[in-house]
């Protein structure tokens, strides 16, 4: 049989795309190197941040109110809930990156918002301890999707869609026919045709998109949960998540949700690039160090005993900005990922994205011009 579509990678990004693919009745295979869902790439760990006073860029707002709107649409698709918004806090610095760029895209789209400084922080979310000079964007719309229900119930919505989807099935290799129509894939299963194809193998991106090479970089991260002393200060209610540049670097962290910890990590941990294939897994006692004593400096109702740590991956363009394209030799052929550590609350998005990419004569009415490849090859 062949397929209109084959999605090559069905995490975060992948799986959303399958689905919104085979809404659109398009025939959809979707392969997984790995068990759906699995940890070995960057959606695992329970939860992920969304959150709408982008720093990084103002140009994601618009899409963040897609992501949004999408991510009900697939709640009310399968039952399942995945979104959770009790409020996001973007700060740290007063006259840094992060607190300048959220409030920046906060006035410029109009979003509901508070400036707070570190001292008004403290008093209402007791939780956290911030110096009193730091300052802070409190959105109410902030929150966290939790991640790996999120690529479950995307799959179960492709398969009632229609969508055929393969786990443990691994790709080989893919050729594009000439001419901008057809693809070849070859995976340790057999072999499939297809008209378009869309890669979205997150760390392994490089290996089977050679252009990618040194443009998506895997990154070795580590995440902490820690019990804390006063759990009732650490609840959604009382504990909104958060996006801190202090000066030991950037972290950010979470409520407790379904492990019994308070869930946080260091952007760019401990600076280990590797390949996908060599990632070290395992966490030592240097990673725990790290995570502990930020911890006990910002939030020491928080330091209780370790309840989990766990290793992930990010996949880093230079600009730390995402890749959403065609293949510049094959228009049928769509890239996406990598998203430098901060793309799964787009996923919703990025997958309606991916179908206009991979559909039709490939355009789509979102604005990512900022995140085509031609930025990067220049």
């Amino acid at each position: 049989m062949a397929f209109d579509v084959i999605v090559v990678g069905i995490g975060g990004m992948g799986s959303a795309a399958a689905w919104q693919l085979a809404r659109r009745g398009q025939r959809v295979l979707g392969l997984e190197r790995f068990d759906i869902p699995h940890v070995m790439g960057s959606s695992h760990g329970v939860t992920r941040i969304i959150r709408l006073p982008y720093y990084e860029d103002p140009a994601y707002v618009p899409l963040l109110h897609r992501a949004y709107a999408l991510w009900r649409e697939l709640e009310a698709a399968t039952g399942e809930r995945v979104l959770h918004t009790h409020g996001s806090l973007d700060g740290g610095l007063a006259d840094g990156e992060v607190f300048e760029g959220a409030l920046t895209s906060a006035r410029l789209h109009a979003l509901e918002h508070e400036v707070l400084t570190g001292a008004e922080v403290n008093e209402r979310f007791p939780g956290y301890r911030l110096p009193s000079g730091y300052r802070a964007i409190f959105q109410p719309q902030g929150g966290y999707v939790m991640s790996e229900r999120a690529i479950v119930a995307h799959v179960r919505a492709a398969q009632a869609a229609g969508a055929e989807i393969h786990a443990r099935e691994q790709v080989l290799g893919w050729e594009a026919r000439p001419g901008g129509e057809g693809v070849t894939v070859t995976t340790d299963r057999g072999r499939y045709e297809a008209g378009r194809l869309v890669l979205t193998a997150g760390a392994w991106m490089a290996d089977l998109a050679p252009l990618l090479q040194g443009v998506a970089v895997p990154e070795r991260q580590v995440l902490a949960w820690l019990q804390p002393q006063a759990p009732a200060l650490f609840t959604p209610e009382r504990f909104p998540v958060f996006n801190l540049e202090v000066a030991e670097g950037r972290y950010y962290g979470f409520p407790v949700v379904e492990v019994p910890g308070f869930k946080f990590g260091r952007y760019h941990h401990r600076e280990e690039h590797m390949p996908a294939e060599a990632m070290r897994r395992e966490v030592d006692a240097a990673d725990e160090a790290l995570l502990r004593e930020f911890a006990g400096r910002y939030f020491p109702q928080g330091t209780g005993p370790t309840m989990a740590l766990r290793a992930c991956i990010f996949t880093n363009t230079p600009d730390e900005h995402f890749i959403l394209d065609h293949h510049p030799a094959h228009p049928q052929v769509v890239l996406a990922s990598p998203c430098s550590g901060h793309g799964y609350k787009f996923c919703s998005v990025v997958g309606e994205v991916l179908a206009d990419l991979a559909t039709g004569d490939g355009s789509t009415r979102h604005g990512i011009g900022f995140l085509r490849l031609g930025r990067l090859r220049t």
